[in-house]
């Protein structure tokens, strides 16, 4: 039974920014910030060794016809394998030849599982970690005190892992509740354990510049208490995900892909002051063709003038700098 707790309720908003958007204003003059956001679920999936009741039947390369077994599948978890053994490294070696830093959207069981991989984000790299949840699991249906658990337990344990307080979250996969209590749990923690506070959430998909919400559970404080949520939007038609979903890209080779990827970029980089996700799986975008397809997009931009790839967590740094939370407004003050 799902319970809904109208405090934590974020309301719809079909408004938005209306017809002259919102320039972010990004620094040195960039016309777009690019966001490169690696989902790291490998070993986080569900599997039997895991104690779940089948193997994992989303998102690995035999797409829907892979189905799934109530016993160990071989061949999932070898496709799940090639993510962290190989994918994730070529991934790596990629961004690294650019010298861009990206934001990792960790699963603390897959960070669990390859250690050399989450040291090597924060103390060589220096690539954001943002909290992706425990597991790669649905827990839509949990209740509130253990959906509270759920966010802390995963921020205290992907910092034990990496040693990074995640001050971004991504779960897509939660309850009605635990979007709109973030900020609120994360103030616990701050007071409790001395933790930073949330700095941005990514659990939405509806526009393509970060943009301030009151939260519900605020409306009866004076307005110089209240804190607000900046949102950093995600988005799916981008994801690499959807070279297993329907309809796809339409070509596992990738080609098309990389074609989808520019145009994008073309029409955020002529609109101005917006920002672009590119959302990658190691076990997707880390196989070679496709690996491949994105290095040609990297290409591209990478001779565009005024391009900024960066963090999710630079990204609100900014826009809470240049626009802080101002009640009731979407876009936020000006600093």
């Amino acid at each position: 039974m799902v319970q809904v707790y109208e405090q934590y309720q974020l309301p719809r908003d079909f408004e938005g920014f209306g017809a002259d958007s919102q320039d972010c204003q990004w620094p040195n003059h960039a016309r777009i910030a690019v966001s490169f956001v690696l989902n790291y679920e490998e070993g986080g999936e569900r599997s039997v060794l895991e104690g779940d009741a089948h193997s994992e039947p989303y998102l690995w390369e035999k797409g829907s016809s892979g189905g799934h077994r109530e016993a160990r599948y071989l061949n999932a978890e070898q496709e799940f394998e090639y993510g962290s053994r190989v994918g994730v490294w070529r991934l790596m070696r990629l961004f690294k030849e650019y010298g861009w830093k990206i934001t990792i959207y960790a699963v603390a069981r897959a960070m669990e599982l390859n250690p050399k991989f989450g040291e090597y984000c924060t103390k060589d790299a220096g690539h954001e970690i943002a909290n992706h949840g425990l597991r790669w699991l649905d827990f839509w249906d949990l209740d509130l005190e253990k959906d509270r658990q759920y966010i802390k337990d995963s921020c205290n344990k992907l910092q034990k892992i990496t040693g990074e307080f995640p001050v971004g979250v991504y779960f897509g996969r939660s309850t009605v509740n635990t979007p709109g209590m973030l900020c609120e749990v994360y103030k616990e923690m701050h007071k409790e354990q001395g933790t930073p506070k949330l700095l941005y959430s990514s659990e939405c998909y509806n526009d393509d510049v970060p943009y301030w919400v009151d939260l519900p559970y605020e409306k009866d404080l004076p307005d110089n208490e209240k804190e607000g949520m900046l949102l950093v939007p995600y988005n799916y038609d981008c994801n690499d995900g959807k070279f297993h979903m329907a309809p796809g890209f339409t070509s596992s080779a990738g080609q098309l892909y990389t074609q989808y990827l520019i145009s994008t970029f073309e029409c955020l980089y002529r609109e101005g002051g917006k920002m672009m996700n590119i959302p990658l799986h190691s076990r997707i975008t880390g196989k070679a063709g496709r690996s491949e397809a994105l290095r040609e997009f990297c290409e591209y931009i990478s001779k565009k003038e005024g391009v900024w790839v960066t963090t999710r967590k630079e990204i609100a740094t900014h826009y809470r700098e240049r626009f802080p939370y101002k009640p009731g407004s979407r876009a936020g003050g000006v600093a």
